[in-house]
């Protein structure tokens, strides 16, 4: 058994993570972990949200929040999007926890009392049109090296030059635009020209490095290695801790590669596990996953860092850092706001479907372009038209024919070919992610799939039956042993779709609970079969365009779910009652013209959908702070009625939506429509799009002959009172 360290690039908290970042580096580890806990390795995988620096203080700056509030905000958005997308940590954390407070304090102390950090004076730049100090990424101008425009101060994103903010060509300000001027200011230093050699004989060994990671590495060493100031003067940050310069920050980069580290500290304290025995043990192996920018940080920086601090401690053993994906020849980005973001794409597609194209087009060993067009014919024709219409073929003829994991016969000389074939290729599968090369893992994955598409079509069984069932059945269950070695080599892959397909072959547990081994094999006969259903869809980009505009008007609305807590008439009008809901985080007084439709006992401890980014208004004299929905037929008026948790949002309207006016609002085509078996009707036939199995009277909004049922967690949006199809919700 191995011990395996992961460690992943942290990103910044400073806005959604996008695919360029998941095909450079958080999908890559995932593979590699999943893989090697299905060989019996031990494996700690840690990360989190690079909270601290300049990323983190210009979006907040833009979004005008606190640091802090950005941080956390983004921290929780890309959490969440990370788990959606499968991928899953021993630890996924943050800067800001206490424990990482501490170890980067220690280190940096450890360092300054060793000699190896010192203090020296340097020049930062002083913008007098704004009367402050700017730090690195306050400052753009154009690269040096490559000539890009308007890149920041502390690192050029398209050749991952390491900058300081004086190197810029032409630097601006980012807030005025104005030239600043340089000052004097006393920072502290690593001393990286102490590690000159024991870097160099570091990477002697290191031949298995991919091609641009080693030739990076050693033309920085060729170079001669330069000391690197790390701190800056700003508020944000982990104070220096050395008495009187406590005002100074540590510098991002040298505090966020102390996380891989203090995470695995934190990790045991959470956990009880030993965090020493993946970093002070000799055999084990510590693999970081980042982009090619990153890669500096990685080999030079970090391992100067631990040499300095704790010779007992374990260094890179690989750096598999991948190139840059780009959209339209643009390399992706969010401080240029170019980008596919992770949460946006999971809210259209499928995970496994985003981790399969994704794979396919990885930046390995040279840059990429995502393409929607090759998005959609991948998936369509490879992982739908290859791998999931094999299965499907598999588990839809045998069910229907046996019901069952069938008998094996006397085996033929094609039946002993495709089982050597499964061997051979759960070998070369393994060997291709043990080696970091996870695009040939995932070919030689689909190479196998079409294997079995071939053999199921050289041996038809429906040829057999019924006169040769023993045939037919021989051939089904060397079929299916196709199909299970399918789900165990594709599982570090496809994580979601193959443990789905790892129950409907009736098998206990998870498939990522399995050992490797049991892609070899065979299914254990008179095991009963679910009911086969295809485990991937066809895309169509076309009709999602159209769809797409009707689910972007529905995120300008931040509908909740909220409780009406009190009721009282109104002192000025005799039909507005005036209420207080709760909508989770607060209370709201909302003046509802009801009076003559529901008494005062039947609204109170009532649920009811409430849009809470309508524009506060004086009604008779009283604010009201949003509006509840209401269907109204005839004389007949009808609350809606969630069932969800107070506070929750309903399915895809946008918490902390902008603000919107009551004519805006009224553009919206929201009415009751009728639901029956997947189809919906209100005024005339529509499309739905995601409606679910609901089946009656709901709540829909519509436009251009498509429709979107309102639901919450609990299901579809239901009336307090009978209303027909096609009234109105006001």
């Amino acid at each position: 058994m191995k011990r395996i360290l992961i460690g992943v690039a942290w990103p910044y908290a400073n806005g959604p993570i996008h695919i360029g970042q998941v095909g450079g580096c958080y999908l890559p580890p995932d593979i590699f972990r999943r893989y090697h806990e299905m060989k019996g390795n031990e494996v700690l995988m840690v990360s989190g949200s690079d909270q601290h620096g300049t990323p983190v203080t210009v979006t907040a700056e833009e979004e005008g929040l606190t640091p802090k509030e950005t941080a956390e905000k983004y921290h929780k958005i890309n959490s969440q999007a990370l788990e959606r997308l499968g991928v899953r940590f021993s630890l996924f954390t943050y800067t800001m926890n206490e424990t990482h407070k501490k170890v980067s304090k220690d280190i940096f102390k450890t360092l300054y009392d060793k000699g190896h950090i010192g203090l020296d004076l340097m020049e930062t730049f002083y913008c007098e049109n704004c009367e402050r100090s700017l730090p690195d990424r306050y400052v753009i101008g154009t690269c040096p090296e490559c000539e890009q425009e308007d890149i920041k101060g502390d690192q050029c994103d398209e050749c991952g030059t390491l900058l300081d903010p004086e190197d810029l060509i032409e630097p601006k300000c980012m807030h005025c635009g104005e030239t600043p001027i340089l000052k004097e200011s006393e920072h502290f230093f690593l001393r990286l020209s102490h590690f000159q050699e024991p870097l160099e004989k570091y990477i002697e060994d290191k031949d298995y490095w991919k091609n641009h990671v080693l030739n990076f590495t050693k033309g920085w060493l060729k170079e001669g290695l330069e000391d690197r100031p790390i701190s800056r003067d700003m508020e944000w940050g982990i104070p220096v801790p050395i008495e009187g310069y406590e005002d100074k920050k540590i510098y991002v980069w040298f505090e966020a590669v102390i996380g891989y580290l203090s995470t695995s500290i934190k990790w045991s304290e959470e956990s009880g596990g030993d965090w020493t025995k993946f970093w002070k043990n000799p055999d084990a192996e510590h693999y970081y996953f980042l982009g090619k920018d990153n890669i500096p940080f990685h080999t030079i920086i970090w391992p100067a860092m631990l040499m300095g601090y704790d010779k007992e401690l374990n260094l890179p053993y690989d750096v598999p850092a991948n190139q840059y994906m780009r959209i339209g020849g643009q390399q992706l980005s969010t401080s240029r706001g170019t980008i596919v973001s992770l949460p946006d794409i999971l809210e259209d597609f499928s995970s496994d479907a985003v981790r399969y194209y994704i794979t396919m087009v990885m930046p390995e060993t040279k840059d990429t372009n995502f393409t929607w067009e090759e998005f959609e014919d991948k998936v369509n024709s490879e992982l739908v038209g290859n791998l999931g219409n094999f299965i499907h073929r598999v588990l839809s003829f045998t069910y229907s024919n046996f019901g069952e994991v069938p008998q094996v016969g006397e085996l033929d000389e094609r039946d002993e070919g495709i089982i050597g074939k499964i061997e051979r290729k759960a070998e070369e599968i393994g060997k291709h992610i043990e080696n970091r090369k996870f695009k040939e893992g995932l070919k030689k994955v689909m190479e196998l799939s079409k294997e079995g598409n071939k053999y199921f079509n050289d041996k038809a069984p429906w040829e057999n039956l019924p006169e040769k069932k023993d045939v037919a059945a021989t051939t089904l269950n060397i079929s299916l042993r196709i199909v299970k070695a399918l789900c165990i080599t594709a599982a570090p892959y496809l994580p979601h779709s193959m443990d789905t397909l790892w129950k409907s072959l009736s098998q206990e547990g998870s498939v990522h609970e399995q050992s490797w081994k049991e892609a070899l094999k065979p299914l254990e006969p008179g095991t009963r079969l679910e009911e086969p259903k295809p485990i991937y869809e066809t895309i169509d980009l076309e009709d999602m365009k159209e769809e797409s505009e009707l689910v972007n008007s529905l995120k300008r609305l931040d509908l909740k779910v909220g409780k009406i807590t009190k009721v009282k008439e109104h002192p000025n009008a005799d039909k507005l009652y005036v209420t207080r809901v709760d909508i989770g985080q607060e209370e709201r007084t909302l003046v509802a013209g009801l009076k003559p439709y529901y008494d005062k006992e039947e609204m109170e401890d009532k649920k009811i959908v409430v849009l809470s980014n309508l524009e506060p208004a004086k009604l008779r004299g009283i604010e009201s702070e949003g509006m509840m929905l209401a269907a109204q037929e005839g004389e007949r008026v009808s609350l809606l009625q969630p069932e969800g948790e107070v506070g929750e949002n309903i399915k895809g309207t946008k918490a902390d939506a902008d603000m919107i006016t009551f004519e805006d609002f009224q553009e919206y085509e929201l009415r009751t429509a009728a639901w029956e078996n997947g189809k919906i009707s209100s005024k005339e036939k529509l499309e739905p799009i995601e409606s679910g199995r609901f089946e009656g009277i709901s709540v829909a909004l519509i436009d251009e002959g498509k429709a979107i049922l309102l639901e919450d967690s609990k299901g579809a949006i239901k009336l307090d009172k009978k209303v027909s199809p096609g009234n109105e919700i006001m």
